[in-house]
Order: C-alpha cells, then structure tokens, then sequence
C-alpha cells in the first residue's frame, strides 16, 4: 500500500544533547502513535529528516515541525507517495555521526537549498543500508 514521504531539512535553534534526545523522544512516541517511520539525520548545524506513513499524518507532523521553534528554515525536499517504506522497521532512526552528508562549509553555502531530490533520498538510503548491515 502507497505511503507518503516527505525529506526536510531545517536549521537546529538551540542544539545540544538534550534538545535532541527530547526530540528524538517526541518524535518516536508520536511517530509509533501515528504510523510514521523515518529517520532523523543531525548535526549542530542541520537536521535532516525523513517521514513516511498515512499522507494526512505525516502532514500534520511536518506542520507542527513548522511550528517548532527548535527548527529554523524548514526547507522541502521531497513530498509524495512511494509504494514502500524506506525506514519501515524504525519510528525514527538516528543517525549521531552525519559525516558523510554536506560539510559544515556546505551548509554555509546553502547546500540544502541546491539539493536535487535524488541527493537527499542518497543520503537515506545510504542510512537504511547501513542500519540493515549492523
């Protein structure tokens, strides 16, 4: 059955440990709640992040992202119907490295807003991979 997935990616407010692991919470809690799987991709400087599930909840989600003053400059990359889900087994993945995505100096320079669909879906199924072979 068809999900919906949308990539983001926004700039962190106020990142630290807790911050992240009160979203990871949130997120995982909601998510379970919901039928959204995904992954979430983070660095001081970026979040990257991916959701699938029911196309109306996973829009609320991203709607209340929106809202969160924890994320500045929420930015869409992807939104649309897939036949299955890339992170089906997660309610959210994290990934606490994100070295391979852009370098600090990218973001600088706007990396995310030259993204092409391709590029940001690389980046999650480069994680689903890596997950599966741990």
């Amino acid at each position: 059955m068809p999900v919906y997935r949308i990539i983001y990616s926004s700039r962190p407010f106020g990142y630290d440990s807790n911050m992240l692991n009160g979203i990871l919470m949130q997120a995982r809690r909601a998510n379970e709640h919901d039928d959204i799987t995904g992954a979430l991709i983070c660095r001081e400087d970026i979040f990257l992040q991916l959701l699938e599930g029911p196309e109306d909840k996973v829009k609320n989600t991203i709607a209340r992202i929106r809202r969160d003053d924890r994320h500045i400059e929420v930015r869409m990359h992807v939104e649309k119907h897939v036949q299955e889900r890339m992170f089906g087994k997660w309610a959210m993945l994290h990934d606490p490295v994100a070295t391979w995505i852009w370098t600090p100096e990218e973001i600088d320079h706007d990396a995310p807003a030259r993204a092409s669909e391709a590029e940001v879906t690389g980046f999650f199924q480069r994680l689903r991979d890596q997950a599966k072979a741990d």
